[in-house]
Parts: structure tokens; C-alpha cells; sequence
């Protein structure tokens, strides 16, 4: 079996290149810069040069390949759009598989995205799915919800340094999964005959809304969070002045989130026949209080070694400057 993984410098793809690896798979990485992606070929991932939005470097990549798993998405940062990447790209990349003659197509989805048709990500998403399911492909699904990855960045260390943490009025609980586990499901999908032509929900253990991680950010760090909440409507205001700019597009159409998050619709799905599919144990799957708590850990360790190391520099430097030295 040999593997293309697209989108294997990401959050998510990274941890399914690393858990292929493990397991023994033959892994290829498409990617568009080799110096970004150094790091999977130290794993020991062959790296080709390749592009979603240039159908022409595609076939290349997948010479000789049986088995594809997709994570790729837009970054907000990028200079191409939600369309141009996730829908262009896409449809241009299952056409080429199916010409490859690929066994498996695993595609990395979002959970509930029918319920949004005017949400452009989640909308493509659905489209995106329907488009594969028709390909001729054997195909596996899995449908996201969140990655805890992200909450790092959007809580737990901007409670740390006093920073305002940034949360809507309102917003849906979301059932966070850690991308080790998820990427789990997604290898083995590939081996497994009954998960062709399906599609799964893989999120996490519970749906947690934002007050309920800043609370559990701000009992383990010991800190009180500063919570600075964003109204819907200046949220939409900011989105429509975003769309006036080419470089604010992938701003903007990620503001949409917004609307998922204003519906008060949790992101949650029942795992219960999911994981005896995958064989997979689901006391084996992270919880969020155990994740953040192992994040917690460990910066709390780093912070204190600092203090120390910062308050031997101040007695040494005091030392230095008191007027009475001990003399032989």
C-alpha cells in the first residue's frame, strides 16, 4: 500500500503522516515547499512537489499511489481562496486519483455542514463530498468538529499573559478532538473494508462552549481570564467590510463561522457504533480536561524554572553591587 497524504504540513495532517509512518506505511507528502516540509522527511516521508491549484503537478504525485488521505484546507493567510483551494483544487484532485486508478479516497470533512448552505467552507464541504461520492471512488468520509490544538492559541495563552481572550456573544458548544486521535481514524480507514464508500463523525468525548474552556484554562493556570466578547452583528459588519479586499476574502468567509456558532446548534455527534468500526478503544480517546492539563503542566514548569533562573540573576546582580563583600 503506498500513501499520498495532501495536506500533511498542517495541524491535522502532520500527526497522519507521523501515525502512517509508525505503522509502516509507505508515505508520499504532496507539498509546496520542501524547506517547510523538511520535517516529514526526517520522519521518513518521500516528499514531491505539488500543488491543489495546478492540476498539472497531480498526476505526478500520485504515480504509483493506491491510497490517498486529504486534510488539506485554506489558511486564512493564504493569497488563494476558500474556492479556489477547497472546491477547485479538490474536484481536480479526486479526478486525478480516479484516473490513477487510487483504492481509497479518505477525505476530511466537517461535521453538520449541510445545516449551513450559507457558510462558504462548510457549504463546499457538503458539495466537496457529494462530488466524491459520485467519482467512482471508494471513498471513507470523516466528519471534524474541532481540533484542541487550536485552543492553546485562542485561550489558554492569552489567559496566561493577561491578554483579552476573544469569544462571541453567543456561541455552540463544540466537541474538540485532539488530531493524534483523530488521525488514528484516519489511517486506518484505509485497511478496513467496511468503512468504503461511508461516512463517519469522528469529535470529541463531549461538546464544550467557550465559557466552560476559559473556566477550565483559568482553574489549572490559576488565573483569571480577561473576556472581551464580540456582538454577532460587529462580527458581520467586520466580514462584509472584509469582502471589499481580495486580501480579506479568506477573512471574511471564515467570519461565517459565526453564523455556525450564533445558531446555538452544538457540533457534537454520538460515537458509539464509530468506534467499534475503527476497533478503536474510546477510553483511549483524550479528553480536553486531560489535554489541557498536560499543556498546564507543562508551561507552569517552564514559567516557575524561568522565575527561579530570574530571581538568581537579581541576587547575584545585588550581590555585585552591595558596598559590603565578605573579605578573607
Amino acid at each position: 500500500m503506498s500513501l499520498l497524504i495532501v495536506g500533511a504540513t498542517g495541524t491535522l495532517g502532520r500527526q497522519i503522516a507521523r501515525q502512517a509512518i509508525d505503522e509502516g506505511y509507505s508515505v508520499r507528502c504532496l507539498v509546496r515547499s520542501f524547506n517547510r516540509a523538511s520535517f516529514l522527511r526526517k520522519w521518513g516521508a518521500e516528499l514531491v512537489r505539488g500543488d491543489l491549484c495546478d492540476p498539472s503537478t497531480l498526476p505526478p504525485a500520485l504515480e504509483g499511489i493506491t491510497h490517498v488521505i486529504d486534510a488539506a484546507t485554506v489558511r486564512i493567510t493564504d493569497s488563494l481562496s476558500i474556492k479556489e483551494v477547497d472546491w477547485d483544487g479538490k474536484v481536480a484532485l479526486i479526478q486525478a486519483a480516479r484516473q490513477a486508478g487510487v483504492e481509497r479516497f479518505v477525505f476530511c470533512s466537517i461535521l453538520n455542514n449541510h445545516q449551513y448552505p450559507d457558510v462558504p467552507l462548510m457549504e463546499i464541504k457538503r458539495c466537496t463530498e457529494r462530488f466524491l461520492a459520485e467519482s467512482g471512488l471508494n471513498y471513507t468520509v470523516l466528519q471534524l468538529a474541532g481540533f484542541m490544538q487550536g485552543l492553546i492559541g485562542q485561550y489558554a495563552i492569552p489567559i496566561l499573559d493577561n491578554q483579552p481572550v476573544w469569544i462571541t456573544g453567543k456561541a455552540a458548544p463544540i466537541a474538540y478532538a485532539n488530531t493524534q486521535d483523530i488521525a488514528k481514524f484516519a489511517v486506518k480507514a484505509l485497511s478496513l473494508p467496511e468503512t468504503a464508500n461511508q461516512t463517519y463523525p469522528v469529535v470529541g468525548t463531549r461538546a464544550w462552549s467557550a465559557d466552560d474552556i476559559i473556566q477550565l484554562c483559568e482553574r489549572l493556570s490559576g488565573r483569571t481570564a480577561r473576556i472581551t466578547r464580540a456582538p454577532l452583528g460587529l462580527l458581520r459588519t467586520v466580514r462584509r467590510a472584509a469582502r471589499f479586499f481580495q486580501w480579506g476574502w479568506n477573512v471574511a468567509d471564515r467570519l461565517y463561522f459565526a453564523e455556525v456558532l450564533a445558531s446555538g446548534n452544538p457540533l457534537m455527534a454520538e460515537m458509539d457504533e464509530v468506534y467499534p468500526v475503527f476497533d478503536i478503544n474510546p477510553n483511549e480517546m483524550t479528553t480536553l480536561e486531560a489535554y489541557l492539563q498536560e499543556y498546564h503542566s507543562r508551561i507552569m514548569k517552564k514559567l516557575k524554572e524561568i522565575e527561579y533562573e530570574q530571581e538568581k540573576t537579581k541576587a547575584r546582580k545585588k550581590r555585585q553591587r552591595s558596598p559590603f563583600k565578605s573579605s578573607d
